[in-house]
């Protein structure tokens, strides 16, 4: 069982008048003019906790497609992927720019 430590651990070991005491301030109504804006350390905060979780931003961005592909080229293709650490995009990605770098069309 993990030990209760820090900011949790301290509630958690409170009696019921002292947690009463120590969140009485939270009970009070919100006060615009007690607030202040964010400084730059907290909007850059701020800003990388709101952004959606989601796959990273590669080039200008990416579109989901449906492809088809036979059954065994698709469990080759994971098993290569698996065996190289990288994702089934990345190995397809590679071989789209492989097969244009070989045409003359990578751009």
């Amino acid at each position: 069982m993990r030990s209760k430590k820090g900011v949790v651990g301290k509630y958690a070991r409170m009696t019921a008048a002292g947690l009463r005491s120590e969140t009485a301030e939270f009970d009070k109504e919100m006060v615009v003019t007690k607030s202040k804006p964010l400084t730059a350390e907290e909007r850059a905060w701020w800003e990388r906790v709101r952004r959606r979780p989601g796959r990273p931003r590669r080039g200008r961005g990416a579109k989901i497609i449906s492809v088809s592909l036979e059954q065994e080229l698709l469990a080759r293709s994971d098993a290569l992927a698996k065996s190289l650490g990288i994702s089934r995009a990345l190995l397809i990605e590679r071989g789209l720019k492989a097969v244009l770098a070989a045409e003359g069309r990578l751009g």
